[in-house]
Order: C-alpha cells, then sequence, then structure tokens
C-alpha cells in the first residue's frame, strides 16, 4: 500500500505540523513529562505505519545531511564553562558516575551483544550517547559513525521501548521516594525543605525574547561551524573515520565559541536547536517499520533493557558509597538519560528551586561529554569483538 503523502512539500508540511503540535501539547502535564522528542518521534512512527507518509523517502536523506551537525552545534553554544563555578563536589561526582556507569556497562555488554546486532559496535556508541545527553546525541553520534538509516531506527525505537518508563518514573520520582520510608532510611542524605526553597522563582519555559539577529547569527555559527568542521574532517581524517572526526572537531569549536562575549549574548540556541533536531527525529519515527521491527530488534532491545538496568544499579551504588545527596543523584539520571532542560524541569516539578540551574547545567555538560565518550566507546567495542 502506497503512502498518502510523497511530495516533498507535503512531507515539509507534515513535519513542521507535527513539531508545531508536539511543542503546544507540552503544556499538558503527561505530555510535558515526555518531552517534545518522544512525542515527535512517537507522531512519526503513527504516520509512517498507517501509510500516511513514507517510511524511506530522498527527503529523509537530505535533512540528515544539512541538519543534523549544524543542530548540534547551535545547541552546545549554551555550554557557559563559567557556569561549572555553580556546581560543588556532589553534583560533579554524581554525573561522573553517571557517565562511567553507562560507558562502563556498554562496553561489558557490548562485548555479547555487539557481534550478534547489525552495526552493534556503533549501536553501543549511540547508546552512550543518548543516556549521556539524550537523543539528539543518538543521531549525532549515528551521523559521526555513518549509521545506516535502518539500524538507526530500530536503535531508536528499542531506546524508546525501554527507556520510557523508566522517563515516566524519573519524572515522578521525587514525590515517590520522598513518601516512602524505605526510600529515606536507605539513603538518608537529601536536602532539607530550606535549602531546595532558596532559589529563583521564574519559571523555566516561560516566554523568551528573541530578535532575528539572534536567529541570523545562530544559524550563521550553526551552519558555518558545521561546514568548516567538514572540510577539516575529510582533509585530515581516512574515510573510515572522518565523521566520527568531525563529529569530535566540531563539538570542541562549539564549546570554544560559546566562551565568547557576543556569542553567549545571543539568546534562544537551546530552544532553536531543538527545533531543528525535532524536524530531523521526526523522519527517524517515519523510518521506525514496526513489524519489522517487532520481528528483527529482540537483540538490540535487550541490549537497551540489560544496559540501563546495569549502569542505573552501578550509579546508584557509587552514589551511595560517596553519600550523594538524592536530589543530585535523580537529576543526573534525568540530565543523562534525556536532557538539560527536561532535568530541570524535574527539579522545577519538585519544587527544588535551588537546584533548577545545577539541573540544566548538569545536563548540557553531559550532553557535551556524550559524544566524546560515545565515539570513544563505540571504537572501544569494535575492538574488543574484532569487528
Amino acid at each position: 500500500m502506497g503512502a498518502l503523502i510523497t511530495r516533498t512539500e507535503g512531507l515539509i508540511f507534515v513535519i513542521l505540523i507535527m513539531v508545531a503540535f508536539a511543542l503546544w501539547l507540552q503544556r499538558f502535564k503527561v505530555f510535558k513529562s515526555l518531552g517534545p522528542v518522544l512525542t515527535v518521534v512517537v507522531l512519526g512512527i503513527i504516520l509512517s505505519n498507517t501509510h500516511v507518509v513514507p517510511i524511506s523517502h530522498d527527503f529523509y536523506s537530505a535533512l540528515s545531511t544539512y541538519c543534523v551537525t549544524p543542530a548540534i552545534s547551535i545547541c552546545l553554544l549554551s555550554m557557559n564553562m563559567r557556569e561549572l563555578k555553580k556546581l560543588n563536589r556532589e553534583p560533579v561526582i554524581a554525573l561522573i558516575s553517571a557517565i562511567f556507569s553507562v560507558c562502563f556497562i556498554a562496553i561489558i555488554l557490548g562485548f555479547i551483544f555487539a557481534p550478534r546486532i547489525t552495526e552493534g559496535w556503533k549501536c553501543a556508541g549511540m547508546f552512550v550517547g543518548t543516556y549521556t545527553g539524550g537523543t539528539p546525541n543518538l543521531t549525532a553520534i549515528a551521523t559521526g559513525l555513518d549509521c545506516s538509516r535502518e539500524t538507526l531506527a530500530a536503535a531508536n525505537a528499542a531506546d524508546y521501548v525501554v527507556s520510557t518508563p523508566l522517563m515516566v518514573f524519573l519524572f515522578a520520582a521525587p514525590v515517590i521516594l520522598k513518601a516512602s520510608k524505605r526510600w529515606n532510611k536507605l539513603w538518608p542524605y537529601q536536602f532539607t525543605k530550606d535549602e531546595l526553597d532558596d532559589g529563583d522563582d521564574e519559571p523555566l519555559m516561560s516566554d523568551k525574547r528573541w530578535s532575528i539577529r539572534d536567529i541570523a547569527w545562530l544559524l550563521t555559527i550553526g551552519f558555518g561551524v558545521s561546514f568548516v568542521c567538514t572540510v577539516i574532517a575529510q582533509s585530515i581524517f581516512p574515510d573510515t573515520f572522518w565523521k566520527a572526526g568531525r563529529l569530535l572537531i566540531l563539538t570542541t569549536v562549539s564549546i570554544g565559541l560559546a566562551q565568547l562575549k557576543p556569542v553567549q549574548k545571543l539568546r534562544g540556541n537551546l530552544d532553536l536547536g531543538l527545533f531543528i533536531s525535532l524536524t530531523f527525529l521526526a523522519t527517524i519515527g517515519f523510518a521506525v517499520d514496526l513489524q519489522q521491527f517487532i520481528g528483527s530488534a529482540l537483540m538490540m532491545t535487550l541490549y537497551v533493557l540489560f544496559m540501563l538496568i546495569g549502569c542505573i544499579v552501578l550509579h546508584l551504588i557509587i552514589c551511595r558509597i560517596f553519600k550523594i545527596k538524592y536530589e543530585y543523584v535523580i537529576l543526573s539520571m534525568v540530565g543523562c538519560i534525556v536532557d538539560g532542560p527536561t532535568s530541570s524541569l524535574t527539579a522545577a516539578g519538585a519544587d527544588w528551586k535551588s537546584l533548577i540551574n545545577v539541573g540544566l547545567i548538569m545536563g548540557v555538560i553531559a550532553g557535551a561529554c556524550g559524544n566524546y565518550v560515545g565515539i570513544f566507546v563505540s571504537y572501544v567495542v569494535k575492538g574488543i569483538c574484532g569487528l
């Protein structure tokens, strides 16, 4: 059966209305918990599997080629290194523990699962990326490793099947854990109510004032950095590594530019970067063929399941040994598995006013680290398995 909409201009309209609708749905609590990324991907899966749009199309590849790396660069422009001063010992340990746990478990399980999964060594790095910064990192590492669209779609589907229930629990965790006597006995390290109230009352997702100059400069920087890094990577790296090398160079250059005062004055980079990312992530949802996924992606789903269980258990053990306050533990997990803004929303929803900015910073740092550790883990797994 052919798709209802196959013309490029029609697909552009569908993608944009999906993104707009997903962002509009964020006013409702259930969709705010899921976030716009998951909402867009699920909408894409529904539309392609009901034959409204095709599962594959040349336009999807064009979006991947021209939009992913600029979106990564634009998002990374929020990485102000001076903000690191706001992090004391405990959130730093929690963040390092979360990133280390994901990498360690991914490598151990990669030895078992990677040889049994198509492009398994790439999937190892992609899953490390998505659990140290969110879905945009999975896409970024897939682009850097030149992963096929079929594997990328299956990886996204496996990720959402397993991680969505965990995400819902993490958003509800502050209320659940606060009321649990067993948890409070097991984990007595937490903030007092007065310490949590000492923060900014301004809503995190309040309307922002942009100017067209901000948008123009952000797009110029994003596409400019992508172009320059592509040229450099193709010039100095072999064909088998240049896309991964480009991602590492782009991450470093973007973080460097983010320290410049004129760049720091630009507003809306996270919003604009998210918007561009959502347009591409919509096509990832389109590429998920549920019949094919159910029949062939069991091994990948098991990899994700055991990886999440393993890294969470290891993370909790490390944080308990170092007596980290449980609020930092929750925010580090949300910041890594989802992203910085969602970590901030978790803090805001729990009325942890003093931790709203800390949650954002932890997520942004995790997102920046995710590109490096994702590429690293991919090649470690490839080397161990001899792939």
